[in-house]
């Protein structure tokens, strides 16, 4: 005899549970929101505080007030194993605070790769005149430092008119959390530097990043100099005030000649006169300009699905939303031979109801699409 199997949950117990379900999401919407409104008003208060510590000279830091904090507020949690978990979230809480009035306080901490006198941190200057300017080794590391916290933004290069995309960078936007809420484009000057008693013909050897080497690609072989990387323009530069050699030079920046007590032996020895270098603000929070704004811009990244034509409709769709194409480029994926994903900046708001059709119609063509930012083009 043949055995027979039924699903034994009768529809009305399914669709109670759903409904419970329902409610129970719809209710944490409320007291998300709820929360929300609390976590502003907590804030504006901590704001309060820091302006008091600020008047009367007192330390962030207050162990023994944050201690009995925990201690206390813990306490209204009457179930143990929830109390656990509420400690954690008041840390948590305490530490956003710390955070918060310690920018009041202290300005903002930028991140930017290099060193002073680097391009990045001329950039960086001139975005934030007033921020704490935190250095780090790499396009990497800056940008680790924003998603852990250490640091409010990072300024680092996007593109370069004459050398092309800073594919690391690009790289790093796909895979990482940060969003995009500012780019500006920064006229670059490189100069040949070297110790004061150096002359040209004492030259040998080269020093620089690849994207400056890149730039400076056709002077360098006409002198017959020999190139080496190094991690940054200003730390190339650093490298040859330390070494006292005559035969090495650094192609960086004029500021970086002035910090590391260098001579320029020849200024603007870019191919391309007209050199300039995107620079991008990247932060935690995502900029939503209001519909108001007036040149407002969209950065984001896709891939396309394994069919004939994809990528075309992808750029149909785009087009045909209103967005207007400034940037579209392709870069392979790592962990995917011979896939790629292409990254594009277009004049529009994609926080408007036209930006979210052209999403929901994209979505059918890609497998992974991602916003990475909107800023106003200045």
């Amino acid at each position: 005899m043949k055995e027979t199997y039924t699903d034994k949950t009768a529809p009305s117990a399914v669709s109670h549970e759903k409904t419970q379900l329902r409610k129970a999401r719809e209710k944490i919407n409320y007291i998300d929101r709820e929360m929300a409104k609390l976590f502003a008003e907590r804030m504006e208060c901590v704001r309060a505080v820091a302006e008091y510590k600020m008047a009367h000279g007192l330390d962030i830091y207050d162990k023994g007030r944050e201690d009995e904090i925990i201690q206390k507020n813990s306490m209204m949690i009457t179930d143990g194993q929830l109390r656990e978990y509420y400690v954690t979230f008041l840390k948590n809480n305490i530490s956003v605070s710390r955070a918060y009035q310690e920018r009041i306080l202290m300005g903002m901490k930028v991140a930017y790769s290099g060193t002073e006198g680097a391009f990045a941190h001329i950039a960086t200057t001139k975005l934030f005149p007033t921020a704490r300017k935190n250095a780090y080794p790499d396009f990497e590391a800056a940008y680790r430092s924003v998603e852990s916290g250490e640091c409010d933004a990072a300024v680092l290069p996007l593109e370069n008119s004459y050398n092309g995309e800073v594919g690391q960078v690009t790289d790093l936007i796909f895979s990482g959390s940060l969003y995009i809420t500012k780019i500006i484009e920064m006229a670059v000057t490189q100069d040949l530097l070297a110790v004061e008693d150096a002359t040209i013909q004492d030259i040998k050897e080269v020093l620089s990043h690849p994207q400056a080497l890149g730039q400076c690609r056709e002077y360098l072989r006409e002198k017959g100099f020999i190139e080496r990387e190094y991690s940054n323009t200003a730390l190339a530069a650093k490298y040859v005030s330390e070494s006292g050699s005559k035969s090495l030079a650094a192609i960086a920046s004029g500021e970086a000649a002035e910090i590391f007590g260098l001579k320029i032996l020849e200024k603007n020895i870019n191919a391309q006169k007209t050199n300039t270098t995107k620079f991008a603000v990247l932060s935690k929070s995502q900029n939503i300009p209001s519909n108001k704004d007036m040149n407002i811009h969209t950065a984001f990244m896709f891939t396309v699905r394994n069919e004939a034509g994809a990528l075309a409709r992808a750029i149909d769709i785009i087009g045909k939303h209103g967005f207007n194409m400034r940037t579209i480029r392709s870069r392979p994926m790592k962990e995917l031979l011979w896939q790629y994903y292409f990254y594009v900046e277009a004049e529009g708001n994609i926080h408007s109801p036209k930006g979210e059709d052209m999403l929901d119609e994209l979505k059918e063509y890609c497998d992974k699409l991602k916003v990475v930012g909107t800023y106003i083009k200045e």
